[in-house]
């Protein structure tokens, strides 16, 4: 394991590599312990290159075994080899041919970078640096190269060989073993390449695509769960359909394979025509997926398709550029599951997210641009900056041009780019070229870490019939830099609904906020309007606004924007829980005048609504989370205060909506004999009920347990099973027990399933919660060498359990100190994102803030920390 201080890599130091390898010639003869690989390179200078260079290539945990160049052994005075480089001192000044024989041990790579074995099953990952562990390469992600790959195996062992590209030949090696060779026409990074070799079964379906190719589309998985691949390869089907109906982008092989192994530390990985997934992200029936999870699929398999032209076809030059590749194929996947399914539940969900998981890293230790200007550890920046802020400054973008300009500037960008390394200049030259404007001032949206928050005033001036805004951005140690370009969509709203006036600085429902300062003037307004801001949630910024709860609820019920309504019944909540938790110990359970005006507006809706867009509705029924609290408190942090507070008004809202909320129950329950349907309207009409049930738990424990019992013993599907089964959770005493104890039983063959046990367990909110998770870590289908179960146990619990995890005592920092302390010694990259739990430990308040960090101080005081671990500690505990 590399355990060395790392060093700091800065994108100001970028140059192109001297060499480049245009064609990689692999053959690999898988074994589980002594796996041989033979790399033959096809070499040259790079004539944008320095001149008269060594050749250093990088390897990690490698064993040479044999060198030789031009078809000559090398003397070994002309090179040298250690576990992490390949040295030639004196290569040719022309192109020359390097053939590379190394020999690993995939059994006993716990990391899972590179080529390891998982269940039996030969697999590769390789972003962003793991091909060095099966070669010895240069490997960054602007060395492009066209790939043919042998793979030979036990054919008993291994019946099933597959590569990047197309297959070109296969057959038998000798006795019990047989061959494959594919071939892959376009050049490709090394983090793309991959191979698997195993015992798998496999479904399949034919797809012609736009341009006539036909296309033999393929999901493998372990035998005896082919019947859980069916909506994974429907999935796939239905996002080349969308990308070629939105993009114009059609495949570009004769095959395209999907992977599920159970060990592996990412969703999934894109490599060229042979995407591996992580199997909770492909394997789906009614008995063992719930709703949530056929969503996650639908996704994720699109994110990894769509990869093929924002990714393969077009790669990020650089890491620095990750979120070229990452956050506009987020933004595409975002697109996609829109229109697949409901698009303003939808938007809602990645908003949740985003400040779920951005905002909190934006405002943390480990903040960072959505394009890095450094990084000691790459895999520490696979992070929601990344993704979903990226995602967030290419739907900005499209915002600002409008989405025909944005698609013209999109099929420039790969018509532009087809087969080269590019950068986010190269992605903005385009709708620059496309849209003749200069888009320098918006590319500071990649180069500024933190949210920025917009303060609003406005000032309604009857007579006149005007309505005036004043708008400011700040955003915190950046109050001397130029200004972002924020576009910001809005209305005004009345008591009757929208209305109609005319502002010049508004196009498109859009005002383009690009100074620190800056105001607008709104026309014949015949009456007092409530602003509508941030339409859409149109930037991923913080609003200070006044506003009343009277004007929120106008919002509520009378916006046309379906984010906003929502939103304001957020705000409500929020505001109720964030009073209550300042209270703290005069808190009491009377449901005051504010609490009840809202409770009344949400049975107004939920009456007039809830039957049409139960999905929507189940959304406006979700009060904000103990995170969403914490963060607008944004210091002197108690989460035992936040859970106090949001458990009264979540009880009020229960007990103030009891009789609507069993009548939703029952009126949602009406096709419950009707054969499962993952479908958003199906999908919808569960949510609602369980979010009615929950509800009614939490006002009546005694009922919600009857229920829930009922609904466990009654139901048919996972998605049901599982809501009923965590509201048994919450609620402590016999029932709960016996209800867990049965569903471990009953699914104790199914891994994924035990998974969410694990994690409902993890995140009970009581004292007794280490003391059950120390008892699970030893349960049989619990491994700490599983990158699932760890995250379904361990993560959940530091990421989703707030009293427990940040006790007073420091408990519940020691066991995660404890688990990434064991992780760390074979898997890296899990332990590194588990530590990241610790990323709001200054916004504690003082207890627990002196807990969390003599906590870090001790992960930090021991001997052999990895690279990724150090990294995290080291910008964890900054200056702390």
């Amino acid at each position: 394991m590399r355990t060395e201080s790392p060093t700091l890599i800065r994108l100001e130091d970028y140059r192109p590599s001297d060499h480049l390898i245009d064609t990689v010639a692999l053959d690999v003869r898988l074994h589980p312990r002594e796996t041989r690989i033979v790399a033959t390179l096809a070499l040259r200078p790079n004539p944008d290159g320095r001149a008269n260079t060594p050749l250093v290539l990088d390897g990690d945990d490698l064993t040479l075994t044999r060198l030789s160049l031009d078809g000559e052994i090398l003397d070994p005075a002309a090179y040298s080899a250690t576990a992490l480089a390949l040295t030639v001192h004196e290569p040719p000044r022309k192109p020359f041919t390097l053939a590379i024989e190394t020999r690993i041990d995939p059994t006993a790579n716990t990391k899972l970078m590179g080529l390891y074995r998982s269940s039996g099953v030969y697999c590769t990952q390789c972003e962003a640096d793991g091909f060095r562990r099966i070669t010895y390469f240069l490997d960054r992600p602007d060395v492009m190269s066209v790939y043919t790959t042998r793979i030979e195996a036990d054919a008993d062992e291994a019946p099933v060989l597959l590569g990047n590209g197309n297959l070109t030949e296969a057959g038998p090696a000798g006795p019990g073993r047989h061959y494959a060779i594919w071939h892959d026409p376009h050049p490709k990074p090394a983090y793309l390449f991959a191979l698997v070799g195993g015992r798998l079964d496999r479904v399949t379906r034919a797809f012609t695509t736009m341009d006539g190719r036909p296309v033999s589309l393929a999901v493998y998985v372990e035998p005896g769960k082919s019947d859980r691949a069916a909506y994974a390869l429907d999935a796939i089907a239905r996002s080349m359909t969308w990308d070629e109906e939105a993009f114009g982008r059609a495949y570009d092989l004769d095959v395209f394979n999907v992977v599920a192994v159970s060990d592996f530390n990412m969703g999934a990985m894109e490599n060229k025509g042979l995407n591996i997934f992580n199997d909770k992200y492909v394997l789906a029936s009614p008995d063992t997926a719930t709703d949530a999870d056929y969503a996650a699929i639908e996704r994720i398999i699109a994110h990894e398709y769509f990869h093929n032209w924002s990714g393969n076809r077009v790669t990020c030059r650089d890491w620095f550029q990750l979120c070229l590749k990452e956050g506009l194929t987020v933004f595409r996947d975002q697109e996609f599951s829109s229109d697949m399914r409901s698009r303003a539940v939808h938007r809602i969900g990645e908003v949740r997210t985003l400040r779920a998981r951005q905002f909190p890293e934006d405002a943390g230790p480990l903040a960072h641009p959505v394009r890095p200007r450094a990084y000691a550890e790459i895999n520490n920046f696979y992070t929601a900056t990344v993704y979903e802020k990226g995602a967030e400054i290419v739907r900005m973008l499209r915002t600002l041009i409008g989405p025909h300009v944005f698609r013209a500037g999109m099929d420039r960008y790969f018509a532009e780019n087809d087969g080269r390394a590019a950068t986010v200049e190269d992605f903005l030259a385009a709708f620059a070229a496309e849209t003749g404007h200069d888009l320098s001032a918006f590319a500071k949206w990649y180069e500024r870490p933190g949210t920025p928050t917009v303060s609003v005033e406005g000032d309604y001036d009857a007579a006149a019939r005007t309505y005036r805004l004043r708008f400011s951005q700040r955003l915190a140690n950046a109050e001397d830099s130029p200004p972002l370009v924020i576009p910001i969509a809005l209305g005004l709203v009345g008591e009757r609904g929208p209305i109609a006036a005319s502002c010049e600085r508004v196009s498109e429902g859009v005002f383009v906020l690009d100074r620190t300062s800056d105001e607008i003037v709104f026309t014949d307004v015949a009456e007092r309007p409530v602003l509508s801001l941030f339409r859409g949630f149109s930037a991923p910024v913080r609003i200070d606004m006044a506003s009343s709860d009277a004007d929120r609820l106008t919002l509520l019920a009378h916006d046309t924007d379906a984010f906003n309504r929502w939103q304001a019944a957020q705000n409500i909540a929020l505001r109720l829980i964030v009073e209550r938790t300042r209270a703290n110990a005069s808190l009491t359970e009377e449901t005051d005048p504010a609490a009840q005006a809202f409770i009344e507006a949400l049975a107004t809706f939920l009456d007039a609504e809830a039957s049409s867009d139960p999905a929507f509705a189940a959304l406006v029924l979700g009060i904000p989370s103990e995170g969403d609290v914490a963060g607008d408190l944004g210091s002197n942090v108690d989460p035992d205060a936040i859970h106090r507070a949001r458990k009264i008004l979540r009880r009020q809202i229960g007990r103030g909506l009891g009789p609507r909320l069993e009548t939703l129950r029952a009126a949602m329950a009406d096709w419950a004999d009707a054969p499962f349907d993952p479908g958003a309207v199906s999908a919808g009409r569960r949510a609602l009920r369980n979010a009615a049930l929950d509800l009614i738990a939490a006002s009546n424990g005694e009922r919600g347990v009857e229920l829930a019992t009922a609904e466990l013993a009654d139901t048919t599907n996972m998605t049901d099973r599982l809501a009923a089964l965590s509201v048994l959770a919450s609620i402590p005493g016999t029932a709960r027990e016996t209800a867990l104890h049965a569903f471990g039983l009953r699914y104790a063959d199914e891994p994924l399933v035990l998974d969410k046990w694990f994690a409902i367990q993890a995140m009970i909110p009581e004292d007794g919660t280490i003391e059950r998770i120390e008892r699970l870590q030893r349960h049989p289908a619990f491994a700490i060498t599983n990158p699932n179960r760890v995250r379904s146990l361990i993560g959940s619990f530091a990421m989703a359990n707030p009293t427990q995890f940040a006790r007073p005592d420091g408990a519940g920092f020691r066991l995660l100190a404890d688990a990434v302390q064991t992780t760390d010694r074979t898997n890296p990259q899990l332990a590194a994102r588990l530590l990241t739990a610790f990323g709001s430990w200054r916004m504690w308040e003082p207890v627990r803030r002196s807990q969390a960090k003599a906590t870090l101080g001790e992960i930090a005081s021991g001997t052999g920390l990895s690279r990724d671990v150090a990294d995290i500690l080291a910008r964890t505990l900054g200056d702390g």
